[in-house]
């Protein structure tokens, strides 16, 4: 059994990887571990096992984010919860969705996926979050926020419709963290299943919230209670017993709701149809396991109350559960240091700038969505406190918010990734483009973002955008050109994008008078002849490089919209080929911009479109994920001397 002793909370002895990385795990360390190669070998065990189970568990998701890096806080606060789940339900016939699912390392080890936890986010290796073409355990896939109790509401409901009363009743469980309790969609979806009386299981994870009381022993008993045979009889007996009498059942259902908040925050679950249990420690498998198997005996809508505490058993990330959300590869024993990166973030760009334009622009807010650090607006937050609303896990509140604040003289600046951003784009066109507000979008993690794979990849917003009237789409090819268009967007009065990739530019200095950019206006950076290379934001270095050995022209676009028809038509009449590159989706984005662009100049020429390909790009390095779809140098160079061959 590991035991925690050290100050960083390491267990005493940790497992040797080996020369390159993680090979799996220590059988001398991990006895108990090493035996479960799904969940029925998990029900297999003793009770009095699981904390030793969940000692090794915790110590095999240590030893493997360190080594890979991935999401670490969140993992470690759900050890407990997730041998749980397993141990009472019969998975994968009941069905569990995990919400977000960046909490799900602990779920994977035990469903199989053990040896393949040294591939986690790495090319041809497993996702960090569930997938349901990586397991039949990962029921539904996942990784923007808030959507597991629709998903687990629709796979209850299809079991009844499928099923019927009297087959063996398959259970659906959501687990559902406090962060994303603040999205409208989970609260949609809660009065939804209250008023289906479908049997469902809602587990708040809850790490954060102020509202939960201390827990303890008294919460605990009454977490049992609430959720026991006893309880729930009598609940249900009286009832329909005092359904006759309309005002006595109303008042005896408000004594109900009012005797249990006094000692628990019910009262609102309840109010959606739920029967609210909790709260209850979340690392406390004695308490664990009995309410949960009382509650699978339950019928209708239930609600558990779990309180956490992320990077639960690592003291370090105990102490910063922020620093360890998302760590590089790191030393378990050190921990993990950040190094201060040789150029700075296209992130950190975006916050010096927020904190310069501040200092001279009274009327700037700046909103985020549940991402200060990810969005680099840290010291933007506690410089100007007044001027910063993190609005939590609500996209479409943040953009209809901005608008908001946008039609009251304020200049409202949305820092938000190109993924969430699909969240909230019927606000942008109803709230902000058809009233043609001034509201910039920074929009980060745009293009290819690696480890994350698929459900982070910022590829579609060049298609999203462009075809929305009053919209302005920037896209910056280093940190001085981005300086420029944060400003330009600013000053621009209607609404407008920035696009920017994740980590740092080429390193180019920011000038100190760095102005506004004239709209809709490119530059020629390299002279060449017969062809063209058109390159949309990060994708101009490589064209460049691409180019000297092509000796061909290389335009530097800078804007999706508008398209800077002058420059184009210059372009198409001195050069036999044009190629449009750009880390986008090329079904929709600035190569198709360019096309219709010269369809309505009446210029026939040949065009070479290289962007990213009709499917979804998964997880890995992403320099190497480049590489593959031909984004890189030698891939430009390969396509354009195919289309010269023929």
């Amino acid at each position: 059994m590991a035991a925690y002793t050290d100050a960083s909370g390491l267990p005493d002895a940790l497992p040797d990887a080996g020369e390159g990385g993680a090979r799996g795990y220590n059988p001398l360390m991990y006895e108990l571990l090493k035996t479960i190669n799904d969940p029925s070998d998990l029900r297999k065990l003793d009770r009095r096992h699981l904390k030793q189970l969940a000692d090794e568990l915790r110590a095999y998701v240590l030893e493997c984010v360190s080594r890979t890096g991935g999401h670490l806080s969140s993992n470690l606060g759900t050890v407990e919860l997730t041998i749980a789940l397993h141990y009472v339900f019969n998975t994968p016939e009941d069905r569990i969705v995990w919400d977000v699912g960046h909490q799900t390392y602990a779920h994977k080890i035990l469903t199989g996926r053990r040896e393949a936890m040294a591939t986690l986010r790495q090319l041809e290796g497993i996702s960090g979050f569930p997938r349901r073409a990586e397991s039949n355990y990962d029921t539904f896939g996942t990784a923007h926020s808030s959507t597991s109790i629709s998903a687990a509401l629709g796979m209850a409901v299809a079991a009844k419709l499928k099923g019927g009363r009297d087959e063996k009743r398959r259970r659906a469980i959501a687990v559902i963290g406090d962060g994303a309790m603040s999205a409208g969609m989970a609260f949609e979806a809660m009065n939804n299943a209250g008023a289906m009386d479908a049997d469902l299981l809602v587990i708040l994870n809850d790490n954060e919230m102020s509202i939960s009381p201390p827990v303890g022993a008294l919460n605990n008993y009454l977490a049992r209670l609430f959720s026991g045979h006893l309880y729930d009889t009598a609940r249900r007996t009286g009832k329909s017993m005092l359904r006759v009498v309309p005002p006595i059942l109303e008042l005896a259902k408000r004594a109900e709701e009012h005797a249990k908040g006094m000692v628990t925050p019910s009262t609102l679950f309840e109010e959606f149809g739920f029967n609210y249990i909790g709260p209850i420690d979340g690392h406390d498998l004695d308490g664990l396991v009995p309410t949960l198997e009382n509650i699978s005996r339950l019928d209708g809508p239930q609600f558990l109350h779990v309180i956490t505490r992320k990077g639960q058993g690592y003291k370090l990330a105990e102490e910063d559960p922020v620093l360890y959300h998302g760590p590089g590869k790191f030393n378990l024993a050190e921990g993990f240091r950040q190094s201060v990166p040789a150029k700075p973030s296209y992130s950190q760009v975006f916050g010096d700038w927020l904190c310069a334009m501040a200092e001279r622009e009274p009327r700037l807010v700046a909103i985020t969505p549940a991402m200060r650090e990810g969005s680099g607006m840290v010291r933007f937050s506690e410089r100007f406190p007044g001027r910063y609303f993190d609005v939590g896990i609500a996209e479409q509140h943040a953009v209809t918010f901005a608008a908001g604040l946008a039609c009251e003289g304020m200049k409202p600046v949305v820092a938000i990734y190109s993924t969430f951003l699909q969240r909230g784009y019927d606000q942008l066109i109803h709230d902000v483009a058809i009233q043609n507000l001034p509201v910039v979008f920074a929009l980060d993690r745009s293009g290819l973002v690696g480890g994350d794979g698929a459900t982070h990849n910022g590829v579609f917003d060049f298609a999203f955008l462009r075809c929305v009237p009053n919209m302005t789409v920037m896209v910056p090819a280093d940190e001085n050109e981005c300086w420029r268009m944060l400003n330009t967007a600013l000053d621009l009065g209607s609404p407008t994008a920035v696009r920017y990739p994740r980590g740092a530019g080429p390193g180019v200095a920011i000038e100190s008078d760095a102005r506004t950019l004239p709209v809709g206006k490119g530059e020629v950076r390299r002279q060449g002849r017969r062809i063209a290379l058109l390159a949309f934001g990060a994708m101009l270095h490589p064209a460049l490089e691409a180019a000297a050995g092509l000796d061909a022209t290389v335009a530097n676009m800078r804007f999706v919209k508008p398209i800077d028809t002058e420059l184009l038509r210059q372009i198409a009449q001195t050069h036999d080929v044009l190629v449009t590159v750009e880390e986008h989706a090329v079904m929709g984005g600035a190569g198709s911009a360019v096309s219709e662009t010269l369809a309505e100049l009446g210029i026939q020429r040949r065009v070479l479109n290289l962007g990213l390909p009709d499917r979804f790009i998964d997880h890995g390095d992403p320099a190497k994920l480049l590489a593959s779809v031909g984004l890189d140098a030698a891939g430009i160079v390969k396509s354009i001397r195919g289309v010269i061959s023929e």
